[in-house]
């Protein structure tokens, strides 16, 4: 195969310039003659590193200084658990909002701490729309609200931003982070692993209103604690160093890409194409997801005749377009159009799928 595109969910693609400056940085960092997988957290390199890659991603984002931003280890799955550990305070439960596979394990993790109330449940429709916030049954005296931006397994993402809530708002926004400008205000704390549109897995960003710092609950762990983590600039324990590299990397890329704007511009072009080709298929592919809910970044849709679905698996392999399965527990295809996912792949399974479509219908 002379080229391949990588539609996996995550660990997920990343820009090739980002590749190819990490590749030699692993060799010689900056010219010092010292990897980059080298450096101590404590000495001035990687202190620079940090406090750089922090920097950009206040500019990406307009982060107000009110908010801290913490580089943090475990994964978006570790904070189902680090949420309501710093979060809660004297509260006894929190409003959670169920859209899809992974809100679902949100809060199931989330009950394993405090009670929590489903303020709205997109279950009785099969997770094919975000419920309209008038639905929604918040309770009183909850610590917070929590949401899950973009349902990554079902393709299901918010149009919109709840606003107008008592309580502090937190997003889940592994998929999308980065992939449009969002207003950082209206959230209390917005959390993202990075392999989807920053780097390697094993990172997560955290950005929390520092006014919420001091709500952890006793016996949380030190490194764990986010009031801890910010005071230490994200370096109480060794930090995932070159997955804070690579994101940092990640960063001045988008931001010489155009910045947000310019990734939402691509984000649309690229899902509008492949959309196109589901709904233009006659039926042979369906997407099961209302239009106005629809995820920008992955693409999830099936055939109508499912037996076919291995068969459309293999062929796009074989013609070097990879990892294009639904999540396991799901079902289906998925196809997943991060930053970093070039237009020319996208164009690339859309014409693999009219061909395939033809071929079988």
């Amino acid at each position: 195969m002379d080229t391949v595109w990588n539609f996996a969910a995550g660990p997920a693609v990343l820009p090739a310039e980002v590749l190819a400056q990490a590749r030699e940085a692993v060799s010689d960092f900056d010219g010092g003659g010292q990897s980059v997988l080298e450096l101590p957290f404590t000495g001035p390199e990687f202190r620079e590193i940090i406090a750089t890659a922090e920097a950009d991603l206040r500019a990406l984002l307009a982060i107000p200084e009110s908010y801290a931003v913490l580089f943090m280890q475990g994964g978006a799955s570790a904070q189902f658990s680090l949420v309501p550990l710093n979060l809660l305070g004297e509260a006894d439960h929190a409003d959670y909002v169920e859209t899809g596979y992974w809100s679902r394990k949100c809060i199931a993790e989330a009950q394993r701490f405090c009670a929590v109330n489903v303020a709205a449940s997109s279950a009785p429709t099969g997770f094919d729309r975000v419920p309209s916030p008038g639905d929604w049954k918040v309770s009183a005296g909850a610590a917070y609200t929590h949401i899950t931006g973009n349902e990554t397994a079902d393709g299901v993402e918010y149009p919109w931003t709840p606003v107008r809530l008592r309580t502090p708002l937190v997003a889940d926004m592994t998929s999308s982070f980065l992939t449009r400008p969002l207003d950082v205000a209206d959230f209390g704390l917005i959390y993202a692993s990075a392999q989807k549109n920053i780097g390697p897995a094993g990172l997560t960003i955290v950005i929390v209103r520092r006014d919420l710092l001091d709500r952890e609950r006793p016996g949380t762990p030190a490194v764990f604690s986010f009031r801890r983590q910010a005071d230490a600039g994200s370096m109480l324990n060794t930090p995932p160093t070159f997955a804070v590299y690579l994101a940092g990397l990640a960063f001045k890329w988008i931001g010489a890409q155009g910045g947000l704007e310019a990734m939402e511009e691509r984000s649309l072009r690229k899902s509008a194409r492949l959309y196109q080709a589901i709904d233009g298929s006659g039926g042979f592919y369906r997407c099961p997801v209302l239009r106005e809910f629809r995820s920008r970044v992955n693409v999830c849709f099936g055939l109508a005749a499912d037996t076919l679905t291995e068969r459309f698996v293999e062929e796009a392999r074989a013609a070097g377009l990879l990892n294009l399965r639904g999540h396991s527990k799901v079902g289906g295809l998925r196809a997943s159009l991060y930053n970093a996912m070039p237009e020319a792949g996208v164009a690339a399974l859309a014409s693999f799928m009219d061909d395939f479509a033809r071929r079988h219908a």
